[in-house]
């Protein structure tokens, strides 16, 4: 007997809403954010923007840098 987990599997890329939840911010906030250059960018495909989860999750366990500032330490390595 296997034991199948009722739950989806988490997706891989998150929408817009599912970010700014993610970050406790409005959606407009998040907009303005990613303009300003302050949150990773979106992967765009087709008429969709989604976020990569695990480089979100990555991105806040550092602190949530500037992304200049983490391809910054990316190019020092």
């Amino acid at each position: 007997m296997s034991m199948e987990s009722s739950s989806s599997p988490e997706p891989l890329l998150v929408p817009a809403a599912e970010v700014a939840r993610l970050l406790n911010v409005s959606t407009r906030t998040l907009w303005r954010q990613l303009s300003a250059g302050q949150i990773p960018r979106p992967v765009r495909f087709g008429g969709t923007v989604r976020w990569p989860i695990d480089e979100l999750r990555k991105w806040i366990a550092e602190g949530c840098p500037l992304p200049r500032a983490r391809e910054n330490e990316k190019r020092k390595k």
